[in-house]
């Protein structure tokens, strides 16, 4: 074995912008366990393994990068590890993956953020140091924590991290006055629509559209491994038993707010999981169903709705994000994203954040959040 290399900042940031190409193919496929990617360097600098999350169950990136220096015949002794998140400490569905790494006998391990789950939280990381291995941590840490935006928010919050997505004309219509909405944005902006709802741990919509669109709002323009589940905000379970959102393997979750589900047994029956939370006006409590969802293991909810439980969202400050498309089309007269307001003065409107533009299609995608920073 030859001697470990002096560290080098740059390489070592080079390093961890694989780990985090290896962090987002696991985008789709993780959930709810974060998107984490690592990449295993030998003493003299070469990338002898790689690997990333695999469904939950499954190999933790650590150990399937372990695996691949392994496979091709290398030798991980003295190695340095670049880590998108803490390794983890504890027993779950797999092993401890500080373990897997102390077995490898490896010289350092770099880390770009800290684990927010409470089960590890620092434990990671004293293991590894207990066991005489380097450790750094901070590296590329704020673009791992965006990668695992949902997660984060789960375990530090208690909640997921809404995302709320909208299609508009420039001018902000979403619909004609009749309805009529299809389709006001392109192809690839639809498609680029999909991806994001592959990769959230569950799509969110409301009685209303339901009643006036019948949508599937499941992933068909994109290959996806998983649907994500199907959260339906339905106060009076109003929801026809004969909607296209009930599909085969598919789980739907309802939140009502009825005082008795006896008239809508056989729809509740339908459902993976029913939970009655009314607010004071006979609503849906979107706090409490919020957290119900953070308890269920959701890191990111995709929230496809109409303009009232838009308006629910922002008013009661539930959105983390927006994901807007935008067409290049004057629709004039129709419906808006949403009915938030009326408002008496410019002043008291929602403070929004640029975060990203991007052309797709003949359409723009914006997304805005409303918190300048990441809260945690």
């Amino acid at each position: 074995m030859s001697n470990p290399r002096p560290s080098d900042p740059d390489a070592d940031r080079e390093y961890m912008k694989l780990a985090l190409g290896q962090a987002e193919r696991a985008l789709w496929l993780s959930n709810p366990n974060p998107r984490v990617g690592c990449v295993i360097v030998s003493p003299d600098g070469r990338v002898i393994g790689q690997g990333h999350t695999q469904a939950a169950g499954s190999h933790h990136a650590e150990v399937m990068a372990l695996r691949d220096a392994q496979t091709h015949g290398h030798d991980t002794a003295g190695a340095t590890a670049f880590v998108t998140l803490e390794p983890c400490s504890h027993h779950g569905r797999t092993p401890p993956c500080a373990d897997a790494l102390v077995a490898a006998a490896l010289h350092r391990v770099v880390v770009a953020t800290a684990d927010p789950n409470p089960l590890v939280s620092g434990q990671g990381v004293e293991r590894l140091r207990a066991a005489g291995i380097h450790v750094n941590v901070g590296l590329l840490g704020h673009e791992s924590r965006e990668l695992n935006v949902g997660f984060f928010s789960r375990m530090v919050r208690g909640r997921p991290w809404v995302r709320m997505k909208m299609a508009a004309s420039i001018d902000g219509i979403s619909a004609l006055a009749n309805g009529q909405s299809q389709w006001i944005t392109s192809a690839q902006a639809r498609a680029d629509g999909h991806a994001w709802r592959a990769r959230a741990c569950a799509v969110a919509t409301g009685i209303g559209t339901v009643l006036s669109d019948d949508p599937s709002l499941d992933v068909r323009d994109v290959v996806s491994p998983r649907q994500p589940h199907l959260v339906l905000i339905d106060s009076r379970l109003q929801t026809p038993e004969s909607a296209k959102l009930w599909q085969p393997e598919r789980q739907v979750w309802i939140y009502h707010a009825a005082a008795s589900a006896n008239p809508a047994q056989a729809l509740l029956s339908k459902a993976s999981h029913a939970h009655a939370c009314p607010n004071a006006n006979g609503k849906v409590d979107l706090q409490a169903m919020l957290m119900d969802l953070g308890r269920r293991g959701i890191n990111e909810l995709h929230l496809e709705a109409g303009a009232a439980l838009n308006a629910s969202f922002l008013r009661e400050g539930w959105v983390d994000e927006m994901l807007i498309y935008l067409a290049p089309k004057w629709l004039g007269q129709g419906l808006g994203m949403s009915t938030y307001g009326p408002l008496s003065h410019v002043d008291q409107a929602l403070p929004l954040h640029w975060f990203e533009t991007t052309p797709v299609g003949s359409d723009l995608r914006v997304r805005l959040r409303t918190h300048e920073q990441l809260p945690f």
